[in-house]
């Protein structure tokens, strides 16, 4: 497809026509239902439904073994030194058919079936041809959803180019449990998108089949994983496909798909409509601003009492600091500074993919950081969306000012029950918390509670700051409403709380959360669910969120 012009103002055709490269299209496994496993009667190979016939082409047969369970046996004992795994559906008749003593092959390998850990076993020479070529003991720890997640995420690793798979590693488990797995094993298989004539690396196993699946649990992970795997796609590809009217090309393209309203405001309606912020952040750039609204209304018969949440990401689509100039080295990772608006806009499909009771509004804020002679400069005051003015102390500091017009926009305009901003805003976050942790604030303690919750569960763990209204002199400006910064004379901290309470101001009252997930965006290797590159993190934590939504109660106001 022809890329449009640098700096070309037109909104993307409501054909949803591209400009620039598609989307990557990368293949996930296709998992089916195999029949439950039978209870054996008679011989121990006998009677389970697991084994394949030769003409199925099965060519990885898997089952579970668990970890040891915690005993009281003195340290210096054989069992202790070397815990022996646990069998699970299948393991049995496997290793028979295989001949294999699984537990001599697991102490010398030192395998303790703790979960994502794998034994590999090869048929005997005189079964070669009769058997899959290879039986995979897939450690599965204590069977918690974590551990699954885990287990799943190596599963996807270990089986990478296979045709077609056969597993018992879910048979009997709880759907939630069994989700857990199929989204670890959805995640750990995926491969960030490569320019270029080298390959990214083996693909995912074509099929696996599942002894005892849960079809409602597959749909689920299916769901929740196309949706981290959209954010991920969008965050590792490069700054020169990525600008911010490509985004706005592949929300639309998400949204013609899905079924869902979208509305793409040019730099010129963004400036006639008083959008300040995002057209100060923009201006030094050839690729202009754009905001998109993308939006998921549920069927009149499932409508609740009208709970509408809207979802804000920070969509700076590469960050050169501006004026205010980054080092190169902090340079390399900053085409990921819009996975926030990349994890709205999964967010969003998912919802309409789960059909939610509530509505969900993405508001994605797209801009590019760049250096040129209309670059805004620190000192400069901007008028952000309702008027609300903003001192520039620093132009690094571009993620707030972007999510200052989405946010007044959102609540002045979209009559929302709860605002959720996401965004990777503060270096401040990422050192106090790391790369597992996002940071999570809010002006309403059961909505903090409720996102802690759908961390928790979903696998993308927050942890609650504080919004420390004592710190808000920070922010006093003698040439506007407000600084975005602490002056540097102030040698004041707490740059993620600053930066919190900054994005408040914006709200009006609204019931508010604030994700800044700087530390957990990317990863530098593959660990567990977690790719390397962009992790799409969030997207697992606002599907739980929404998801359960209908459940809060939250005063009157």
């Amino acid at each position: 497809m022809q890329r449009a012009p640098r700096g070309s103002s037109k909104t993307a055709p409501s054909t949803g026509e591209a400009s620039g490269p598609a989307m990557p299209d990368t293949a996930m496994t296709a998992v089916s239902a195999a029949e439950r496993l039978h209870p054996r009667t008679g011989a121990p190979t006998a009677g389970t439904g697991l084994h394949p016939a030769p003409e199925e082409g099965i060519d990885v047969l898997a089952v579970a073994m668990a970890a040891a369970p915690q005993t009281s046996v003195r340290d210096d004992t054989e069992e202790a030194l070397h815990p022996t795994p646990q069998p699970r559906r299948g393991s049995v008749e496997t290793a028979l058919w295989y001949e294999v003593d699984v537990a001599a092959r697991a102490a010398t390998a030192g395998v303790t079936g703790k979960a994502g850990e794998t034994l590999l076993v090869e048929p005997p020479s005189g079964k070669t041809g009769e058997l899959p070529a290879k039986l995979i003991y897939l450690g599965v720890g204590d069977e918690s959803t974590a551990g699954m997640r885990r287990a799943g995420a190596a599963f996807a690793r270990a089986t990478r180019g296979a045709r077609r798979i056969r597993a018992a590693v879910v048979d009997g488990l709880a759907p939630e449990v069994q989700q857990a797995f199929l989204e670890g094993f959805f995640l750990g298989g995926y491969h960030a998108p490569r320019q270029g004539k080298t390959p990214a690396g083996p693909p995912m196993a074509r099929e696996m089949q599942l002894t005892g699946l849960d079809p409602e649990a597959l749909r689920l992970a299916q769901i929740t994983a196309r949706a981290v795997w959209l954010a991920r796609d969008l965050t590792n590809l490069p700054p020169d496909v990525a600008t911010p009217e490509w985004m706005a090309v592949q929300s639309r393209a998400v949204a013609d798909r899905s079924g869902l309203s979208i509305t793409v405001l040019d730099e010129a309606e963004l400036s006639r409509r008083g959008f300040g912020g995002l057209t100060a952040v923009g201006s030094g750039s050839s690729n202009p601003p754009r905001l998109v609204q993308v939006s998921y209304q549920p069927a009149a018969a499932a409508a609740d009492s009208g709970q509408h949440i809207v979802l804000a990401g920070k969509g700076i689509t590469f960050d050169s600091g501006g004026i205010s100039l980054k080092p190169r080295e902090a340079m390399m990772s900053m085409k990921m500074d819009m996975a926030g608006a990349a994890v709205v806009l999964a967010a969003v499909e998912a919802a309409a993919a789960l059909e939610l009771p509530h509505r969900v509004t993405g508001i994605l804020a797209l801009a590019e950081n760049a250096i040129g002679a209309s670059a805004y400069r620190p000192g400069d005051v901007v008028a952000t969306y309702g008027g609300t003015t903003v001192e520039i102390g620093n132009t690094d500091a571009e993620g707030r000012i972007v999510l200052a017009d989405a946010l007044a926009y959102a609540a002045a305009e979209l009559a929302p029950d709860v605002l959720v901003d996401i965004a990777t805003l503060t270096g401040a976050a990422a050192l106090g918390l790391g790369q597992q942790y996002g940071a999570v604030f809010s002006n309403t303690a059961e909505l903090l509670s409720a996102m802690e919750k759908a961390g928790s569960a979903s696998g993308d763990r927050v942890w609650p700051l504080p919004l420390v209204q004592e710190y808000g002199y920070a922010l006093a400006s003698d040439t506007a409403d407000l600084a975005h910064v602490a002056p540097p004379a102030l040698k004041f901290g707490a740059g993620a709380i600053v930066a919190a309470l900054f994005l408040e101001k914006f709200v009006d009252g609204t019931r508010w959360v604030h994700l800044d997930i700087a530390g957990p965006m990317r990863a530098g290797t593959d660990s567990h669910e977690t790719a390397r590159g962009a992790t799409g993190f969030g997207t697992r934590l606002l599907i739980s969120f929404l998801r359960d939504a209908s459940s809060l109660r939250l005063p009157a106001e």
